[in-house]
Order: structure tokens, then sequence, then C-alpha cells
């Protein structure tokens, strides 16, 4: 069960696998993950965590609630 704090690149695609998105794919810039026709940008890997707040606009992004994210 993620909770809603910082994580690293690998556990944030582990658990939006997890809630049924596939990839990631390689696009222009950054890689994306698809579920339901709707495209959720990853971040880059770089040194540090994914902080809070992207996580947040991430979520929103996929349309995930912060209930659900917390009950995987």
């Amino acid at each position: 069960m993620p909770r809603f704090a910082p994580l690293s690149r690998r556990e944030l695609i582990r658990c939006l696998r997890q809630l049924g998105f596939s990839g990631p794919v390689a696009g222009t810039r950054h890689e994306y993950m698809e579920r339901s026709g709707r495209r959720v940008r990853i971040p880059n890997p770089h040194r540090g965590n994914v902080s809070q707040d992207l996580l947040a606009e991430i979520l929103r992004q996929a349309g995930i609630s912060r209930g659900e994210w917390e009950a995987l």
C-alpha cells in the first residue's frame, strides 16, 4: 500500500501497472503509460524521488483518486 509521499520512479511505474496501465512507452521527450486511451507522462529518470507535488499531478492526469492510490 503506497503512501501519498515521495517515491522512486520505479515504484511509481510498478504502482501504475497495478492500476491497469501499460508501458512505459517511449514518447518524444518523456515516456508515458496508457490505460483506456488515457496517457500519463512519466518523469525521466533522475537521482531523486518523484516529489509529492509531481505525484499529485500524475494522479490527476491519470484520473486516480488519492484514496484509490493508497488502497493499492
